[in-house]
Formats: C-alpha cells, sequence, structure tokens
C-alpha cells in the first residue's frame, strides 16, 4: 500500500512538474498602452491587434488602462519601461529615444493633403500645377504644428494661428486662402461647421512623407520583432491593405477626394528620419493606384 501510495505520489508530482514547465513558454507578457480609444489610438489599436493576430506563437495581455498623459511624459515612461507600446508621427528624436517599428500605421496616407477654401474661391486654384504657383496662395497651419515646419521649409505662405478652432474663422474671413487638411478631414469638419461658407479644393494634392510608427522601449527587442514579423506577414496576405481602406474615416473619403484625378504637389520634409525606408514601395500608399 505505501509502495503504491509512493508510486502515485511520485507521478502526481512529475506531471505537476510537466505542466509547469509547459505552461512557461505560454504565459502572455504585459502590453500596457494608454487608455485612449477615439481617432488615431482606436485605429492603431485595431491595427495592433491584427498584426499580433499574425504571430499566435507571441502571447501578450492586453492592458490600455494607463491614463493619457503629455507626449513628453508618455516617451519617458516608454524609456522607462512603464508603457510597452505607443503611436506617433515619427522625429529623428523619438527614434533616438525609443525603437521604431519602421512601417507606418497609415503607409504615409497622412502625408497627402487636400486643401479647405472658402466657398466661391475656387478660381485662385485653378492652373496652379506646381510648387512655384503654389507660393501664391496663402495656407493657415497651427503655430506648434509638425505641418507648419514642412510648409514654411518649402517657403510657402503661411498664416499662423495658435488655435485650431480659430483657422476655421480666419479661413472664412479671408484671413489667408487654404487649409491643408488630411483627405480624410475636411469634409466632416465642414459639416460640423454649417455657419461657415468652406468648401473642398477640387484640383490639388499636397504630398510630403509623413511617417507614423508604432515605438516600444529600445530593449524590447522580443516585442519589436514580433510586431514586424505580424506587419510583414499582413503586407504580403493584403489584411493590412485591407484595414487601412476600411477605416470607415478613410472609406468615406477617399470616394470625395477623388485623389486619381488631383495635380500633386511634392513637398519635402526636412524633419524625416534618415532611416525611413522611402525605397520600399510596399510600405507606402499610392494615391493613384488603390
Amino acid at each position: 500500500m505505501a509502495t503504491y501510495f509512493s508510486k502515485s505520489f511520485f507521478k502526481f508530482i512529475g506531471l505537476l512538474f510537466v505542466l509547469c514547465c509547459v505552461s512557461i513558454p505560454l504565459s502572455a507578457k504585459p502590453l500596457r498602452m494608454v487608455s485612449d480609444n477615439v481617432g488615431i489610438p482606436k485605429y492603431a489599436k485595431g491595427l495592433l491587434k491584427l498584426i499580433l493576430s499574425k504571430v499566435p506563437e507571441h502571447k501578450y495581455e492586453w492592458d490600455d488602462s494607463i491614463p493619457p498623459n503629455t507626449e513628453g511624459r508618455i516617451v519617458r515612461m516608454v524609456e522607462d519601461g512603464e508603457i510597452d507600446i505607443v503611436w506617433y508621427a515619427s522625429t529623428i528624436e523619438f527614434e533616438e529615444r525609443m525603437r521604431p517599428i519602421r512601417v507606418c500605421l497609415f503607409k504615409g496616407l497622412l502625408g497627402y493633403r487636400v486643401l479647405m477654401i472658402k466657398k466661391g474661391t475656387q478660381h485662385k486654384f485653378d492652373g496652379i500645377k506646381t510648387i512655384e504657383d503654389l507660393r501664391r496662395v496663402s495656407l493657415g497651419q497651427g503655430t506648434m504644428w509638425a505641418d507648419t515646419n514642412v510648409l514654411v521649409a518649402n517657403d510657402l505662405n503661411v498664416v499662423k494661428a495658435m488655435k485650431y478652432e480659430g483657422l476655421f474663422f480666419m479661413l472664412d474671413g479671408d484671413r489667408f486662402d487654404g487649409f491643408p487638411r488630411g483627405i480624410h478631414e475636411p469634409w466632416g469638419e465642414i459639416a460640423s461647421r454649417p455657419a461657415l461658407a468652406l468648401d473642398v479644393e477640387q484640383t490639388l494634392l499636397l504630398s510630403y512623407p509623413n511617417v507614423y510608427y508604432f515605438f516600444v522601449n529600445k530593449d524590447n527587442k522580443e516585442l519589436a520583432e514580433a510586431l514586424e514579423k505580424g506587419f510583414r506577414i499582413a503586407l504580403e496576405d493584403g489584411s493590412f491593405d485591407e484595414y487601412l481602406l476600411n477605416d470607415p474615416d478613410i472609406k468615406a473619403a477617399l470616394p470625395k477626394a477623388n485623389l486619381k484625378d488631383r495635380i500633386i504637389i511634392p513637398l519635402k520634409n526636412p524633419s524625416l528620419p534618415p532611416k525611413t525606408p522611402l525605397d520600399d514601395k510596399t510600405l507606402w500608399f499610392d494615391p493613384y493606384n488603390y
């Protein structure tokens, strides 16, 4: 009886040991992020779930309970290991402080700009075909916006304002001629301000390299490699493009924007990090072939 008990006991201990060993590689690692879930954060989180679904061998425990904070504070939290992943428009500084996953979340789509104009002023833009022509008109921008630096660096005529909302009233009041907006933005902005006489310019598309990345801690090689592998699979099987083009805002805007019939005016972006993979065409949105 004692011998039987001993054998059973040791079998139980052995089975328990095996189960513990098996469970170790299956344990999920934390994936901590800010709690925002509107606009770009909502899009980024949906894309993140898609990317991670392509690499099921990497297990992560989703945690988006961290309260929003200033950009500077969030970056420090990534550096200190308090947040695992963030999403930002890339800069040289960010790429020095954090580890970028160099696949743009929007495939560069946010670098395309159409102009919001005052109703009845389309004639000011008819005939513009080059950046030299574009310098004949004035463009409104936020004083601290990264886009403003791009326009200024290209010697365009920029009128600056501190407040986002004020720019719409300035445009309606003829303080400048055009307000560059992301291709998914102007129609909703106009609809929400029916008292203002605003419209979308019909012929031009401003374009400059604009990258929006996931960033992780510099030492988090495992998460970085999982994301890079997941991105590549999603690019190859078409699910990344499907997700991007079916985003409600983008899906609604692309037919209205009529990109294929617009004249592209390329702009240089002096803040673009030097390691941006511009030569890899699979990573970028083509407005003439989507």
